[in-house]
């Protein structure tokens, strides 16, 4: 999936089950906003069905600044600096 220049970004993050509550209504928000910012084809954020504590993550960007752009604006957002400390293990690639 995705096209030559497409930026691709998959990976997982883990909420702690004590911050399920409080942070899983703010990533549903980021979802949301994110799959409407300009140059987003896909993201998906999945919660893993045997360990709810991991989250899979699948983004495609029509290119790099729109990737920039997605990181800033997730920043911003409520869910940015509520998840600052999560662990996360991401790879990001150009395609």
């Amino acid at each position: 999936m995705g096209k030559p220049g497409n930026v691709r970004l998959t990976g997982t993050i883990v909420i702690p089950a004590d911050q399920l509550e409080d942070l899983v209504p703010l990533l549903e928000e980021h979802i949301v906003l994110t799959r409407k910012e300009p140059g987003c084809l896909h993201f998906d954020v999945t919660q893993d069905a045997e360990t709810p504590e991991l989250f899979h993550v699948s983004e495609l960007f029509t290119c790099e600044d729109a990737f920039a752009t997605h990181q800033k604006n997730g920043a911003a957002r409520r869910w940015g600096p509520a998840s600052a400390n999560l662990s996360r293990d991401f790879h990001k690639e150009t395609l």
